[in-house]
Order: C-alpha cells, then sequence, then structure tokens
C-alpha cells in the first residue's frame, strides 16, 4: 500500500520538477538530433538509445507533444518552434489512420496541446493555424469514433485487434472523441447518418466502466473492487460479453498495472469534461448524474485499487499478479525496487496513475487522492527513476513496455527489463510535472479539452 505523505504540497516539489524539466530539454534535443523519421516513431530505449517497435504507430504525437509540454512549462522557444514544426510535417497520416485506436494519444497531444496553447494566450493568435489545429482534432475524433462495435448493452471503439476487441487504454484515447465534439463537430455514416461523439464518448467509457473495470460485486463477486483486465471480449454476431483477456498483462485475471492507470487518468479526465457539457446534451443518454455516478465509481474503484495493491513508494509492478512476485515476500509494504532479479517495475504506469489520483482528488475534493498523487510525484521526479545524464535519452527509467513480447530490454547478467525508457512514460511525466507546476504556481489549471 502506497505511504501517503499528508504533508507534502505541489509547491515543495517545484525544486524536482524545475530538474526535470532541465533533464527532458536534453533529452527532447538529443532524439531530435539523432532520430530519422524514416525509422517511424520513436517507442522506447535500448541501452539509452531510443529504437522503433513497428506494432502501431501510437507514440509518435508523444514525441512531439513531449516538446510542446516543454515550451509550455519553461517558455523555451526552440521547443514550440520544434513541436509545431513536426506536428505539420509529421502528423497529418495520424489524423486519418483507420487502423489505431489511438488518436486520442497523438492528435490530441500535439494539435491539442497547440490549440490549448493558443486559447490560453501562450502563443499568438493566427485564424488559419487555428483552424489547422481545429481541423486536425475535428477529424481525428470522428476517425476515432468511427471504430464502433455495437453490443447488447450499447458499444465501444475496437481497438486494433479487431471488432470484437475492447481494450481499457481507449477510455484515455476518448479525449480525442471530446475535444471533436467541443469542437462542433459529428462523425457522419451511411446515408448521411449523424452520430454524435458526445454519444459514443459517454457509451465507450460505460462499456469500459462495466467490462474492464471489475467491482467484487454482482458477476464480480469473487474479484477485487478497483481490478481490471487489459481486453473485453465480445461476440460480434450477437454483441454479448465473452471474456476478459489480456494482451500485455501477466493473464486475464490479474492486473497490469499501466492498463489500470490508464482507466484511472482517462476517466477522471472524463469526469473534468463532463461539467463542461451543458445538461440538455446530455439527456438523451440519461443526464449528468446517471453518467457521473458510473464514470466515478470506475474511478474511484480504480484509484483506490492502485492505492492499496501498489508498494509504498506509489511506482507499481508490472503485472499485480506476475509470478516472480511470489519470490519476493510482502512486496508491497516496501519501496519497489527496479533492480530486483524477479520482476520488473512500471514507472510509464506511475505517471499515468499519478494524474488520474490528483484529477479525481481535485474533482471530488478529497485530499486523500490528491496526497497520494503527491506522494507518487515525490518518488518519480528523483532517483533512481529520473535521469538526467546526457548519455542516456531516456527521461523516465524502468518502464516495461510489452513483457509477454520480450521486447523490452534485459541487460547483460539480468533477469528482467530495467533501466529504460519510453516514449509514453516521458511524455506523461511531463504531463504531470507541468500539472503539479500549475497548482504550486497558482496558473490556469491544466486540462486536455481547455
Amino acid at each position: 500500500m502506497i505511504q501517503i505523505d499528508r504533508n507534502l504540497t505541489p509547491a515543495a516539489l517545484l525544486p524536482k520538477i524545475e530538474a526535470l524539466f532541465t533533464a527532458s530539454a536534453k533529452k527532447i534535443r538529443s532524439i531530435e538530433a539523432n532520430w530519422s523519421p524514416e525509422k517511424g516513431a520513436p517507442v522506447f530505449t535500448i541501452q539509452g538509445k531510443y529504437t522503433s517497435r513497428g506494432w502501431t504507430e501510437w507514440t509518435q504525437g508523444f514525441q512531439f507533444g513531449g516538446a510542446i509540454l516543454q515550451f509550455d512549462a519553461t517558455g523555451e522557444k526552440e521547443f514550440l518552434e520544434m513541436g509545431r514544426n513536426r506536428t505539420v510535417s509529421l502528423m497529418a497520416p495520424h489524423i486519418t489512420h483507420i487502423g489505431v485506436h489511438d488518436h486520442g494519444f497523438n492528435n490530441v497531444s500535439t494539435y491539442g496541446n497547440l490549440l490549448r496553447l493558443m486559447n490560453e494566450g501562450r502563443i499568438p493568435e493566427n485564424e488559419f493555424e487555428r483552424n489547422f489545429y481545429e481541423l486536425g482534432l475535428k477529424c481525428s475524433g470522428a476517425v476515432q469514433a468511427a471504430r464502433w462495435t455495437k453490443t447488447a448493452t450499447g458499444g465501444f471503439i475496437h481497438s486494433f485487434n479487431g471488432p470484437h476487441s475492447l481494450f481499457v487504454d481507449t477510455v484515455r484515447s476518448l479525449r480525442a472523441l471530446a475535444v471533436s465534439h467541443k469542437l462542433g463537430h459529428v462523425l457522419m455514416g451511411e446515408n448521411d447518418k449523424k452520430h454524435s461523439l458526445l454519444g459514443r464518448l459517454i457509451e465507450h467509457a460505460a462499456s469500459t466502466a462495466r467490462y474492464s473495470v471489475y467491482y467484487g460485486e454482482g458477476r464480480d463477486f469473487y474479484d477485487l473492487r478497483g481490478r481490471t483486465t487489459h481486453e473485453a471480449v465480445f461476440n460480434t454476431t450477437d454483441g454479448n460479453f465473452r471474456c476478459p483477456n489480456s494482451q500485455q498483462g501477466y493473464s486475464p485475471f490479474s492486473t497490469w498495472t499501466r492498463g489500470l492507470a490508464w482507466a484511472m487518468c482517462g476517466f477522471a479526465e472524463e469526469l473534468e469534461f463532463l461539467r463542461t457539457v451543458d445538461a440538455a446534451e446530455l439527456e438523451p443518454y440519461g443526464g449528468f448524474a446517471a453518467i457521473e455516478a458510473v464514470w466515478r465509481k470506475a474511478a474511484e474503484a480504480t484509484c483506490d485499487f492502485y492505492i492499496e495493491h501498489t508498494p509504498t513508494c506509489g511506482v507499481p509492478y508490472w503485472d499485480t499478479g506476475a509470478p516472480g512476485l511470489a519470490k519476493m515476500g510482502d512486496w508491497a509494504s516496501r519501496a519497489a525496487d527496479p533492480f530486483n532479479p524477479y520482476e520488473p517495475v512500471d514507472s510509464s504506469a506511475a505517471a499515468i496513475g499519478a494524474q488520474g489520483l490528483l484529477r479525481l482528488g481535485k474533482y471530488l475534493g478529497h485530499d486523500a487522492y490528491i496526497q497520494a498523487g503527491l506522494t507518487v510525484c515525490d518518488t518519480l521526479f528523483d532517483t533512481p527513476y529520473l535521469d538526467s545524464s546526457e548519455e542516456h535519452q531516456g527521461l523516465l527509467l524502468h518502464s516495461v513496455y510489452h513483457r509477454p513480447n520480450g521486447w523490452d530490454y534485459i541487460p547483460d547478467g539480468g533477469n528482467v527489463p530495467r533501466g529504460e525508457a519510453c516514449m509514453w512514460g516521458d511524455y506523461h511525466a511531463q504531463e504531470l510535472a507541468l500539472y503539479v507546476q500549475r497548482l504550486a504556481k497558482n496558473e490556469p489549471y491544466l486540462t486536455f479539452f481547455g
């Protein structure tokens, strides 16, 4: 269980945040100077150097979005120009990518961050530039929403595995639909039928809450409250749920902690978004109170599970059922050990999950969640997780990508991955630091739909 520091404040973390952005500037420059776009998107490091991994191009937006966040946090204009130029030259294929469920990752991190900065007055108003960002975001949300599978109880945006597959990750990628809807867009279908992006967002979130999150009641009476499964599998003929599954976790009946973190952060962010939607728009889907109850239940359950099943420092192991944990004694009663010989930790899950804790705490006015989130930050923004060296291109060390596929680098003489970084971990460390920095300095609250 996380040992929550009840006295920690956002302001107390500012020295560590400053050090983080000093380090990230070096990393971004190094990647920009040494990476060739022909290689595809950088995904994770091997011996300190970023490499690609052909599966889906879901990390490109984090690469260029990280540069935009660097400008946001520090005002260094070279990073604004880098992020803006790379968005224009390389991100267009991601807008029309019909084969992935990752639009909220790629395009809100780039086009979305740039539009937000313009809305905040951080970059000059330019009508043509604004229209460019808005068109990209409108199209991105509609393309993602088109990956639609109808079920017996509603529907969901299916993963790249196919129409049977609901990934827990996608609840955070719903931000693409949210932004597109706020910009007044809809998905046009056969016979000119208009499909509401808000409606599909609400239905997908409801499906995730119902089938990807467990509550220890009803159908899930045998299970633990707040646990998540990576994939929910459906019969596409009749729309009925069939079984849980896991692609990147250890098993369908254990919790892959990055999937848990995506749910924590995704539901918390969508609750914040829900408060900005006009009540009349929500009535066809049951109204604000009914929608909020489902999302809040999922957010609280997953955040509680994270607090209760994570080591005292706030950084989780990659899966709560990973077999090597049985050799580590009472692993949850002490700080995580990224150098242990049995199971890897996943710092990227901590960076994502901490933002979920902070946002849910802010939304509910619950200090316990906020303090838990700050406790995770205090650990991540320091050694052995934060890397400030010139040699390593990664910012946040000890992350894991795909343990079952064996994609993560294991150092010579070791048994498990350690010491490497990933693009989503670095990006979310920056986003988390920017969020806390704004709280500490009483600056505008950071939201993806701002």
